[in-house]
């Protein structure tokens, strides 16, 4: 395991005008990580888990043994790595010296639930089991559950002693910050004699305190963990890291870094409208971040035109490099950007849709023709659920209720 530097490492990446000198991809952070823990999170959609997989490749391609961990309840390490993982440590094929697991929570609830209650049945009466029970049901034991099986990572060195290093791939902020803040919470939770709750009886959390209590020192100690935030270089997204990394600086994770994903780069005078508008979009993002991540090392990656899915994929992204679909490297070269489709043809890219595919609009038109009802959106993180554009109260029929 590689000693703590003294301080963050500044990390070098593109500026914020444009690169110099190519894509870094993850190297610098790679080779100068000094701590053993890594904790990604962000906003959904900004590439936690690519991120997570390429570091994690690369590292153990530097010789570094490595666990990754999700403790994302709507994981996809399987899909990036290209390989079916488990909820103990597996092999993952082509990278030697890496491991993955994904903490299930509904699995980690259970055995909680098992933990908390058998020791308990048969001494106390019936109703009182079915309140402990009842108690235990909710999801707020399937996040204490899962942050269990997170702690024991933290904690237990015969589960990660074998490892230089952890990475652990998270949910999206919100989930995260609950899931890092929890052992200072806890802590003063099973302190202050407030009794039974959805965290089982006190007597039971009691013996895990010391547990959680290491799990607080190794996540606020600048010399075992560091916080990376993910990003976009979008507005939205960078405001989300910035108040993420502001409250979990406050719980003391004070050792933090930036990455910036998917910042799109074109020529000057290119003639793309369109290419010009992403490129500026990105740049005043950036040149206007939130005062809370303007200090922190940061690493930029380029937006790339392949998704980064399987160990091959995930190499060329931590390099900084590309497979544009001419079969040639996009990343860039002298400042400016490779080779890629021509845009002027309109079969270079795929069909946008089918034929007759309708607009937002008719497709609202379409939903609202029977009258009132529910209308739900989902979809993975990112993709746009919640900007999606809404139309005029116009085309909602009288009592028709929105969600999502």
């Amino acid at each position: 395991m590689a000693a703590a530097p003294t301080q963050a490492p500044v990390l070098a990446g593109p500026a914020v005008t444009g690169p110099a000198s190519g894509w870094p991809g993850l190297s610098g952070l790679v080779d100068t990580v000094g701590t053993r823990y890594l904790f990604l999170t962000g906003k959904g959609g900004v590439g936690k888990t690519s991120v997570a997989c390429a570091a994690a490749v690369a590292l153990a391609d530097r010789g570094r043994s490595v666990l990754l961990v999700s403790t994302d309840p709507a994981s996809n390490l399987d899909e990036v790595l290209g390989t079916r993982l488990g909820s103990a440590p597996t092999p993952v094929p082509g990278v030697p010296g890496l491991d993955g697991l994904n903490v299930d929570p509904e699995r980690a609830a259970a055995a909680y639930r098992d933990r908390v209650l058998d020791p308990v049945r048969g001494l106390l009466p019936a109703s009182a089991v079915a309140r402990i029970e009842e108690q235990l049901s909710g999801a707020c034991t399937v996040e204490i559950a899962a942050f269990d099986a997170f702690t024991a990572l933290l904690t237990d060195t015969a589960v990660t002693a074998a490892y230089d290093h952890v990475v652990f791939d998270t949910a999206p902020t919100g989930h995260t910050l609950r899931l890092l803040a929890l052992p200072a919470a806890w802590t003063t939770f099973i302190g202050d004699g407030t009794g039974t709750s959805c965290l089982g009886p006190l007597s039971g959390m009691a013996a895990q305190q010391d547990s959680y209590a290491q799990a607080l020192a190794a996540l606020t100690d600048p010399a075992a963990s560091t916080l990376l935030l993910i990003t976009r270089p979008d507005r939205a997204a960078l405001e989300e890291a910035g108040r993420a990394g502001t409250e979990l600086r406050a719980i003391g994770m004070t050792h933090q870094q930036l990455i910036v994903n998917g910042v799109f780069t074109v020529a000057p005078g290119g003639g793309d409208p369109l290419a010009d508008a992403l490129h500026t979009h990105a740049r005043r993002a950036l040149q206007d971040l939130p005062a809370a991540l303007a200090t922190l090392p940061r690493t930029t990656l380029p937006l790339r035109t392949v998704s980064p899915l399987g160990t091959t994929e995930l190499r060329r992204f931590a390099a900084g490099q590309d497979n544009a679909p001419t079969g040639q490297d996009n990343a860039p070269t002298d400042g400016q950007p490779g080779p890629g489709p021509d845009a002027s043809d309109p079969d270079a890219y795929g069909p946008v849709g089918p034929p007759g595919t309708a607009s937002f609009h008719q497709l609202i038109d379409t939903v609202t023709a029977a009258g009132s009802g529910l209308v739900m959106t989902m979809g993975k993180g990112g993709v746009g659920k919640t900007p999606s554009p809404r139309p005029s109260p116009s085309r909602w029929p009288t009592g028709a209720t929105r969600s999502g």
